[in-house]
């Protein structure tokens, strides 16, 4: 739809303003400058990248995520799908731990939050100055979420928090959270903002992960850790569940915005090395055969990314249909990401196999787009009972 960095979509197609695709040409250059020349240091050593993001802050980034309303620049609601894009194009590490604070992080509160607490919390991530991360996943509660073992117990006007949270993105670096407990019985949940300094907040080690390596991973304790009421989303308790489905049905589409750009990243390597690799006499990329793969990267990442600024759409407008597109979009551009990085390896040869070549680190990073906000397999689930319940539609 936007085709900014394949160059194949006409300009006519995109609906963003001039200033819009200044923007993004602004937002490419930045990427470029600074996450090209870090991205192999940061994914050996495993170091925050803290430079990129200040980087990041100064050219208002975050604030190009967020409404004017709440400090930020009140653009086209797709363009957070397009700037995730070209940072995944880029570094998909760097582009998750952006994307964790500014649209993970802030999506309970921006859906589900009074005007208070938007007013409280979304200036902060906006800005840049604080960052962000959501708290679901559990040591023993993934895809299955209405049995998390975290509980919040209400004590006067405040609640206590105690339990473990698992594979939490920007923990121990992020300011703010978003914690998912149980409040009741079973399938109560309720969403609070949990800020890092609070007492009983603590974090495990950092994960020693295949990729993302720039993208911190930890493990989140919370061992009676106390929070004023009003710290809890929207200040109505046991509504935690549509609070996570509101926020999944927006943040699978910037997921799939992910893959889109980190596949993108992976064909350009690859048309750039087929052009220089000289075998039998000619460039390699005239061989037919290669063209074929080529041409079938090509076709997916496109197709992946109409799917997913079409669900981008949906879920902006809040469709009825706006969680099976998310589903979708997310599902279909996470395998094609895999796939495409796995063709431009393959087409690197040997190379593809060593460090010199930065599709090696794009092989490794693009399976994670397969398991989190929802496993492939969670999400073919969805949208099989989407098809289950719309079957009799069909004439």
């Amino acid at each position: 739809m936007v085709g900014i960095l394949t160059k194949t979509t006409p300009d006519w197609d995109s609906p963003f303003t001039q200033e819009e695709r200044e923007f993004l040409a602004l937002t490419r250059k930045i990427c470029r400058q600074e996450i090209i020349p870090a991205r192999a240091e940061l994914d050996e050593t495993g170091a925050f990248p803290d430079r990129i993001l200040k980087k990041f802050r100064e050219v208002d980034l975050f604030a190009a995520m967020f409404e004017a309303d709440y400090g930020g620049l009140g653009l086209h609601p797709l363009m957070p799908l397009a700037i995730l894009e070209l940072m995944a194009h880029d570094c998909l590490g760097v582009a998750t731990t952006f994307g964790a604070s500014t649209v993970l992080a802030a999506l309970p509160v921006k859906t589900g939050g009074t005007e208070a607490q938007k007013q409280k919390y979304l200036p902060r991530l906006a800005s840049g100055e604080s960052l962000g991360a959501l708290a679901v996943t559990e040591p023993g509660a993934g895809s299955d979420v209405l049995n998390l073992a975290t509980t919040a117990v209400k004590r006067g006007d405040q609640y206590v928090l105690n339990g473990v949270k698992q594979w939490i993105t920007n923990a121990g670096q992020a300011d703010i959270y978003c914690i998912f407990a149980a409040t009741g019985q079973k399938g109560n949940l309720s969403c609070f903002v949990v800020e890092k300094d609070t007492p009983g907040l603590s974090f495990g080690k950092l994960e020693n992960k295949l990729g993302i390596r720039c993208s911190p991973t930890r493990q989140l304790f919370l061992e009676e850790v106390v929070v004023p009421a009003d710290n809890l989303v929207g200040l109505k308790p046991n509504r935690g569940l549509l609070h996570l489905l509101q926020t999944l049905n927006r943040s699978r589409v910037s997921v799939a915005a992910l893959a889109v750009g980190l596949a993108t990243g992976a064909y350009h390597e690859a048309v750039k090395y087929t052009r220089q690799r000289e075998q039998f006499g000619q460039k390699i990329i005239h061989f037919q055969a290669l063209q074929h793969i080529l041409a079938d990267m090509l076709v997916k990442i496109e197709a992946a990314r109409h799917l997913t600024y079409r669900a981008g759409l949906l879920a902006a407008n809040d469709h009825a249909q706006a969680s099976t597109y998310s589903a979708m979009a997310k599902y279909y551009a996470s395998e094609m990401a895999m796939q495409v990085a796995t063709d431009a390896l393959q087409l690197h040869g040997g190379y593809g196999f060593s460090k010199e070549y930065p599709v090696e680190k794009m092989f490794r990073d693009a399976k994670i787009l397969a398991i989190y906000e929802g496993t492939n397999q969670m999400l073919k689930n969805q949208i099989g009972d989407y098809i289950v319940r719309t079957a009799t539609q069909i004439e």
